[in-house]
């Protein structure tokens, strides 16, 4: 039995967007997070877990 594996690498466009995309939404939870209120991010990551049955306490 023989595996084939194929490739294909993105056009300089797609990279550029991708790498774009990346940035703006790195970008956004950095300074979504680091400039909320402690207390705020606590609490919307905690309910989080609630929503998902993540047990947390």
């Amino acid at each position: 039995m023989t595996a084939r594996i194929s490739s294909s690498s993105l056009s300089l466009s797609n990279r550029v967007a991708a790498g774009l995309a990346l940035v703006f939404v790195g970008a956004t939870l950095f300074f979504a997070v680091g400039l909320s209120n402690m207390a705020v991010a606590h609490n919307t990551a905690h309910d989080t877990r609630h929503a998902i049955g993540f047990p947390c306490h």
